[in-house]
């Protein structure tokens, strides 16, 4: 499974960028990524959606090619 980071930085994303595309401060996106806070349910839909995967990709129940 690919990490937030992993995803974010392939796109070219900015910590601050993606925090600005789901409406959260940076320290959010950080948190994410480092695994010490997860993103809320109504955060999901605009985080796949700024990285290009859909939901079921971010939790690991999807492949990226699917």
């Amino acid at each position: 499974m690919l990490s937030i980071k992993t995803i974010r930085e392939q796109k070219g994303i900015s910590q601050a960028a993606l925090a600005d595309m789901v409406q959260v401060n940076q320290t959010a996106v950080s948190q994410w990524e480092r695994g010490t806070a997860y993103p809320s349910c109504d955060k999901l839909p605009a985080l796949a959606d700024a990285l290009g995967c859909t939901i079921d990709f971010l939790f690991g129940r999807e492949s990226a090619s699917a």
